[in-house]
């Protein structure tokens, strides 16, 4: 299986899709300095203990109180609480841990109120973005990814990844990490170290002692709700977590990214810099049809070429989804096999919908009914070697007899949204006409307004393609420079074909969007 990287940088952010074989399968967004991503590290202040749910709701700055269960403290919660006071109250010197003294683990089956108390100060890390109405899910159990290993501090164990199967790998790397492994520190080794060789492990393990230095240091003027320690940036992030020995060539059209890329690229031994092609495309996604696909996944009813197709529905407690054979298909001698060839075409494509949209939870899929019991293990063992490629943790269960299948997946953010239908670029989708769309007249108006303010001196201005041609191409250029002379601005203008036919927005020379309001 091929597999390539496209990152597509734009005014208003980073956009990353992975494409296997040319198939989207996963997208990722990055709209700047977002919070509250899954592994920032925070200092919060409990706000109250509930004995009943055997668990404490934590202020780390968010409109919602993060939720912290007894279960995610860690064994050395006591010993890791004694260090951050220690920490902030300068009376810890270092950062090196290999002296601290260890209290002895918590009870796992104890209570929360005997470990945490309301306004008590913890150092806590986020483990599943807010979603929803929710806050952020936290664990105390700090923890510091690489590329290769995660390093775990107030901890002695060396543990491996359960899908690295070779029993000859898995001890060479237990030896090697227990070779080079830190004092205080536990090393978990991940799937993608199988067969690195010592330098590439040893230089990982190096940086995530160096994130361990600079937690400390910021730690000691750390107040409560900020953040202590970030995630680096998403692009290395995602990289770090889908570069695989199949993904031959990342897409760039950024030099300042693509600089990022090679620079990870050479430092973590995951490739070489010959891998990163730099595009002059203003829009990656629209030269390589990454939108259409963006579209055509993302809508409430997904086609197969099949002919089959699929119902997806979002309700407060699950996800449904309702396979539809579309017809009879070609060479089905009956209704049972009829059902069974519609079920086994869609299992692949229900596996990267789930993968792609980062759908979690309870997920209920209503395959159509079959009357054999091999036809129903048929299908059971086609969709758990289709979520083999999943890196979300899940458990599927059989179908009923009905014909729906139970599935549970791992969500740790909230499931990706993309709008798959333009309102009408007359009347914007009110029903009402409006006496005039001289859409010109209003981006003028818009950006008379706009440059009094500071960083306003460079814009940019976000367009569908054809108003984006419209504005630049032929005899109408014109107008862009009577703007730029008027309003004594520099005005670059990019297309991205998500954006409705008259729809659009501006941003300051920081990148960020500024609207009249």
């Amino acid at each position: 299986m091929d597999a390539e990287l496209v990152i597509n940088s734009t005014s208003a952010g980073v956009d990353i899709a992975l494409l296997e074989d040319g198939q989207l399968v996963e997208l990722h967004r990055d709209r700047g300095d977002v919070q509250y991503a899954v592994g920032d590290i925070y200092v919060g202040r409990v706000r109250k203990v509930m004995p009943n749910l055997n668990a404490g709701f934590v202020d780390v700055g968010h409109g919602k109180d993060a939720f912290l269960h007894h279960s995610d403290l860690g064994p050395q919660f006591k010993t890791q609480q004694i260090w951050v006071k220690r920490v902030m109250s300068g009376k810890q010197p270092t950062s090196d841990i290999s002296q601290f003294k260890r209290e002895k683990d918590i009870d796992r089956r104890g209570k929360m109120k005997d470990y945490v108390s309301a306004s008590q100060l913890v150092l806590v890390q986020v483990a599943k973005e807010p979603i929803s109405t929710k806050g952020p899910r936290l664990t105390a159990e700090v923890s510091l990814p690489g590329r290769y290993l995660v390093l775990v501090p107030f901890s002695d164990k060396v543990s491996l990844s359960s899908r690295i199967k070779g029993e000859k790998e898995r001890n060479r790397l237990k030896r090697l990490m227990q070779s080079i492994q830190p004092p205080g520190f536990g090393i978990i080794v991940r799937t993608v170290a199988e067969n690195k060789g010592s330098a590439d492990l040893h230089s990982d393990l190096e940086d995530l002692v160096s994130r361990w230095k600079k937690l400390y240091d910021n730690l000691k003027n750390a107040k409560p709700g900020k953040r202590v320690l970030g995630e680096v940036n998403k692009v290395s992030v995602v990289m770090r977590d889908v570069m695989t020995p199949d993904c031959k060539t990342i897409h760039v059209n950024d030099p300042r990214v693509a600089d990022e890329v090679k620079e990870f690229l050479v430092g973590s031994g995951s490739g070489d810099e010959s891998m990163v092609k730099l595009s002059r495309a203003k829009d990656l996604f629209n030269n390589m049809s990454i939108h259409r696909q963006i579209k055509a996944a993302f809508g409430r009813q997904v086609n197969l070429r099949s002919g089959s197709y699929l119902v997806l529905e979002q309700t407060e407690a699950m996800h449904v989804i309702d396979v539809n054979s579309g017809g009879r298909k070609k060479g089905a001698s009956s209704q049972e096999e009829n059902a069974l060839i519609t079920n086994l075409d869609v299992v692949e494509e229900i596996a990267r919908l789930l993968r792609l949209r980062d759908i979690g939870g309870i997920i209920a899929i209503d395959f159509i009914d079959m009357a054999k019991r091999e036809h129903n293990k048929q299908l059971t063992d086609a969709v758990r070697a289709a979520m083999k490629r999943d890196k979300a943790k899940h458990n599927i269960s059989t179908p009923s007899r009905f014909g729906v299948m139970e599935m549970t997946r791992q969500r740790v953010r909230d499931v990706a949204e993309v709008a798959t239908q333009d309102a009408c670029p007359a009347c914007n989708g009110s029903g009402k006409v409006e006496a005039s769309i001289l859409i010109t007249e209003r981006i003028e108006s818009a950006l008379k307004y706009l440059a009094e303010g500071e960083n306003r001196k460079r814009m940019t201005l976000m367009v569908h393609p054809m108003l984006e041609a419209y504005l630049t191409q032929g005899w109408w250029k014109s107008i862009r420079r009577q703007w730029q002379k008027s309003l004594d601005i520099k005005l670059d203008i990019e297309s991205n074909s998500n954006l409705e036919i008259l729809e659009y927005h501006i941003h300051n020379a920081l990148g960020e969007e500024i609207t009249p309001d």
